[in-house]
Formats: structure tokens, C-alpha cells, sequence
């Protein structure tokens, strides 16, 4: 099923995968979480997983904080990080309950930790310890850095934008456009806003300027829903990764689809053939040439049998993932 432009990666994990990142410094490397309480770090080009380090429980999100440094936490609650060239582990610090999401910001250089405890913390990646907790009005659910800015997607539909910068109050309280529960939220590389996607089949796009004249830009549209036997099925949206050279942007459904969307002319760009399972997540390299898929079944209909799961990677084309001039 796959072509010559993708293929499978070897000694995956063995569970539910829940996040893929690329190194921000090379399409070679990509990090990978799983429920198998590992995370993994594989060489792209070579297609051999070089190491995994383990958890005590279910890894539920990961990041790369330089090239030689992964930070992961999980239910748990524990936040680690890995020295990759040394392979030694240590336990920077803790939340209140499970943490969902670690994303890094360069621009503060910071750690960025969201939990089901309520709480987004900081890290100071250099000591490494905590910088701050800052107390959300629900679990968190997503979260993603847009320069020094945060944007937190919690529970109850509510995305809070903060200034990294300056976390002494929340600078806008957003509800969602969407009216279904928030799953992914991800920044332009611009940094003019966010894409967002809910359970219920749907994106928003979104912008960070309250101003009125930028307000009018924003939109929402539906995607991942198949028509089977005269029966509308409408898909979660569970990932979403931006091309940092184009703007534009993936999402992966359980639907098993992935899309490539122009935000600017709002048309969809391509669509890649079905995979096995539901589409976990998604990472553009730093270079927009690879894309890593995630098919991994997310226990949507509870536990029943399943394809395995599986990281593709697949070499991307301008004509799949850059803007049509008008």
C-alpha cells in the first residue's frame, strides 16, 4: 500500500502512538511517544530506531529541546529529560495529575508543560527546573507556541491566548468557534494564529489580532467525513502540522485520512490515500520535504481488534504542500 515516495518505520512502538516530532534541526531524526511507556528516537533516513528511553506509565506527549535533548511526560505526571548522546535520564520536575502536552519555545527559550491537573507550567531547560505554574480554567488539552506567545486549549471549549514573555495575566480568554470538544491546536510559523480541530469533523482558523478588520478573516470548514452506505460519518480531527516554509497545513482524522489544506486560498490541496487506522499525529520536518504519519487506533469504538500501529514517512512535494498562485 505504500508507494515509492513512503514507507513504514521499523521496531515501532507497541501501543497506541500518541505524539511523532521531528528534530528542529534535521529531517533525519524524529521522536516518537507511545502508551507502551516508551518514547523512541529513530533515524529517518536509515530507518532504525537509535534508542528509547521508558516511563512507568503511558507517554502521552514529547519534545525536542535542542537536538540532543527530548523532554516527555505522560500519566505519570512526571516530566523527564533525555540526554540522547548519553542516553540518562532526569526527572526535572512533576505535575498534579497526567501531563497531555510539552511543547519548547525558542524565542524565551522555555519548556511549556499543559496537564489534566488544571495547570501550565514552565521550565527553565538550562537548570533544568520549574519556571512558574499558571492555573487554567479546565484540563488541558492542546497547546502550541506562536513566538512568545501560548495558546492553551482546555476543556469546556475555552483557548487561552498568554505572553510567555509576561505570564502575570491571561491575554485573551477565547471560546472555541467550534461547537464540539477541542482536540489539536497548532500555530501559524507565521505566528498570526492558530488552526484548531474538534471531535465533531471540523477546523477552525483562527487569528491572534482581536482587532476587528483581522476578526473578519477567520473561518471554520468541515473535513473528515465519509458518506458510506448513504450514511454521513463524521471523524474526529485528532492532528495537525504546519509546512514551516508554505503555511499550509496537514490533518489527520480517524477517518485514516490525511489532508493538505491552503489556508489563504481555502482549498484543500491534496489527499493521501486511506491509512490502516485512525490518524494520531502528524510532524512536517523543519524542512517541509517528510512528513510523519501516526496510524494508530485511538480506542475510538473501545477495545476491539485493531491494524497495528505505524509510523509512515513520506516524502512531500511542492505540488502537495505549497499555495496554488491564483
Amino acid at each position: 500500500m505504500t508507494g515509492s515516495n513512503e514507507y513504514k518505520l521499523n521496531q515501532g512502538p507497541e501501543d497506541s502512538i500518541s505524539a511523532a516530532k521531528f528534530s528542529p534541526s534535521t529531517a533525519q531524526f524524529l521522536l516518537v511517544s507511545s502508551w507502551d511507556c516508551t518514547v523512541r528516537l529513530f533515524d529517518v533516513g536509515g530507518n532504525t530506531m537509535r534508542m528509547k528511553y521508558q516511563h512507568t506509565a503511558p507517554v502521552l506527549d514529547c519534545a525536542f529541546y535542542d537536538p540532543t535533548h527530548s523532554w516527555s511526560g505522560g500519566l505519570d505526571a512526571q516530566l523527564k529529560m533525555h540526554d540522547l548522546n548519553t542516553d540518562q535520564d532526569t526527572i526535572v520536575g512533576a505535575h498534579d495529575a497526567p501531563i497531555r502536552c510539552v511543547e519548547y519555545c525558542p524565542e524565551v527559550n522555555v519548556m511549556v508543560t499543559g496537564s489534566w491537573d488544571r495547570s501550565v507550567r514552565l521550565w527553565d531547560p538550562r537548570t533544568p527546573c520549574n519556571a512558574g505554574t499558571f492555573t487554567q480554567p479546565e484540563k488541558v488539552y492542546t497547546l502550541s507556541v506562536a513566538g512568545d506567545r501560548l495558546i492553551v486549549g482546555t476543556a469546556g471549549r475555552r483557548v487561552l491566548v498568554w505572553d510567555l514573555r509576561n505570564m502575570g495575566y491571561v491575554q485573551q480568554r477565547r471560546e472555541s468557534s467550534l461547537k464540539y470538544q477541542t482536540r489539536c491546536i497548532r500555530a501559524f510559523p507565521n505566528k498570526q494564529g492558530y488552526v484548531l480541530s474538534s471531535i465533531e469533523g471540523r477546523v477552525a482558523v483562527e487569528y491572534l489580532d482581536p482587532s476587528q478588520e483581522v476578526q473578519k478573516k477567520k473561518y471554520a470548514f468541515k473535513c473528515h467525513r465519509l458518506k458510506e452506505d448513504g450514511i454521513e460519518h463524521v471523524y474526529p480531527v485528532n492532528a495537525i502540522s504546519f509546512h514551516s516554509v508554505h503555511n499550509t497545513f496537514a490533518t489527520g482524522g480517524s477517518d485514516g485520512f490525511v489532508n493538505i489544506w491552503d489556508p489563504f486560498n481555502k482549498k484543500r490541496l491534496c489527499q493521501f490515500h486511506r491509512y490502516p487506522t485512525s490518524i494520531a499525529s502528524l510532524a512536517f520536518s523543519n524542512d517541509g520535504t517528510m512528513l510523519a504519519i501516526a496510524s494508530s487506533y485511538m480506542q475510538e469504538k473501545g477495545d476491539i481488534s485493531h491494524p497495528e500501529d505505524a509510523i509512515f514517512i513520506r516524502q512531500v512535494t511542492d505540488a502537495e504542500t505549497k499555495p496554488k498562485s491564483t
